[in-house]
């Protein structure tokens, strides 16, 4: 049987934590920055959890963790 093979473009946008979660950082807060407010751009700068009901997602493309 063949090896599972990752999907590297999202072994690139999410890392696995500790406790099994998977973390990413937001989208839009690359570039035309003048027009966001900045609380926007402020909470734009934390990392996100993935939510529970796009784990599996997740999973299915991250099989070796």
């Amino acid at each position: 049987m063949p090896k599972i093979k990752t999907c590297r473009a999202a072994a690139k946008r999410f890392k696995k934590t500790g406790s099994g979660k998977y973390k990413f950082r937001k989208s839009h807060a690359s570039h035309i920055l003048t027009k966001k407010s900045t609380k926007r751009k402020r909470s734009l700068r934390q990392d996100q959890m993935v939510d529970a009901s796009n784990m599996k997602e997740v999973r299915r493309l991250l099989p070796n963790g």
